[in-house]
């Protein structure tokens, strides 16, 4: 095992150089030979936080082990394009939940372009498009009229119509960073620049698109973490919501009233704040968090119950460190993490008050 890089990974009140290095172990001995990464050992794999767990490892320089986990999604994908939903412990041939959920399928185009970012690999990037392309796919035939993605297939192929506020979001991110991996290979998509641009303006403008869950964290501020809503939208937004969702001291919500705080919504709602400008409170939200830290290991219990001053579930989830990791990484300059979480490189695709 390499030791991990570190410097741009030091956080004051959140990581020491030791205890990063120890987080990025943590998820490195969660990863299995094949390049799978589950929840912990012995706990399903879902391609989504399979992905942020990655995206982690590229963030610390553990590019090869980055790398080896792409590639269990390339060779392991369904030949529709799609991923199911959830992998016994990381085994591709022991399939658990055969749904197939929109936001996990498309969230590969986010971790293929933070590693493209974060290596400068042509080859890399050539032999995942194929991937990426089907991927894509595969999610936009479950776009709506209204431009919001319907949020799952289920196990019998059914389309689900409903839409997830969070979910969407998710997807949005993950489009306009296939958009990019297009640009930079010359293979435009003006398909999906329309996709984006309709399922942006969903987003924004149309709520009542999307199953109402105003009580999850997630659909407070991923509409901002997934980049359709930017400037003075997105800081209005985080600011309704702040009294609701944090607690001062602890970390943020998962589901309001329930007096549970998890550190994957607090370390996504970090990365948030850190992409509005708002560093200062990314840094008080992470360093709130670090209760829920492991010495022994140096990962992170999935969530606290305040009320019962009690660690629950028992869980040290590889994507709780990964998006610790990424958050800290963010804020501590890391180019390729920043040039993905800010957007600011990101095509746009079509104007998102194209349309009514």
């Amino acid at each position: 095992m390499t030791t991990p890089r570190t410097d741009h990974l030091v956080l004051d009140g959140v990581l020491t150089a030791e205890q990063a290095a120890d987080t990025v172990r943590g998820i490195l001995a969660v990863q299995r030979a094949d390049g799978a990464i589950p929840w912990f050992r012995g706990h399903h794999l879902d391609p989504w936080d399979h992905t942020e767990a990655a995206m982690a490892l590229d963030a610390a320089g553990e590019t090869a082990a980055a790398e080896r986990a792409y590639r269990w999604l390339a060779d392991h994908q369904n030949e529709d394009g799609s991923w199911y939903a959830a992998y016994a412990d990381g085994a591709h041939d022991d399939i658990t939940d055969r749904a197939r959920e929109s936001n996990f399928v498309a969230y590969i185009a986010v971790g293929v372009w933070h590693h493209y970012l974060s290596t400068g690999d042509d080859t890399f990037l050539d032999r995942m498009w194929p991937t990426v392309y089907a991927a894509v796919e595969w999610v936009l035939r479950l776009q709506q009229p209204g431009g919001q993605i319907g949020w799952r297939r289920a196990e019998d192929g059914t389309p689900a119509e409903d839409a997830l506020l969070t979910g969407s979001s998710s997807v949005h991110h993950a489009l306009r960073c296939a958009l990019a991996i297009a640009e930079q290979r010359e293979e435009p998509q003006p398909d999906w620049e329309l996709a984006v641009g309709a399922l942006r303006h969903a987003i924004r403008r149309h709520p009542e698109r999307f199953l109402d869950k105003n009580h999850y964290s997630m659909d407070w501020y991923y509409p901002v973490l997934g980049g359709a809503l930017t400037g003075a939208e997105a800081t209005e937004r985080i600011k309704a919501g702040w009294d609701r969702f944090v607690v001062p001291g602890l970390g943020v919500r998962c589901v309001v009233p329930n007096p549970w705080v998890t550190g994957g919504e607090s370390c996504e709602l970090a990365l948030a704040l850190w992409a509005v400008g708002e560093s200062d409170r990314a840094l008080e939200i992470l360093q709130a968090i670090q209760h829920l830290r492991d010495a022994e290991s140096g990962l992170y219990w999935t969530g606290y119950v305040f009320d019962d001053d009690a660690i629950w579930p028992q869980e040290l989830t590889s994507w709780t460190a990964g998006s610790l990791l990424l958050a800290v990484a963010a804020l501590g300059g890391h180019d390729a993490t920043g040039a993905v979480f800010s957007g600011d490189r990101l095509p746009l695709g079509l104007d998102p008050d194209c349309c009514d």
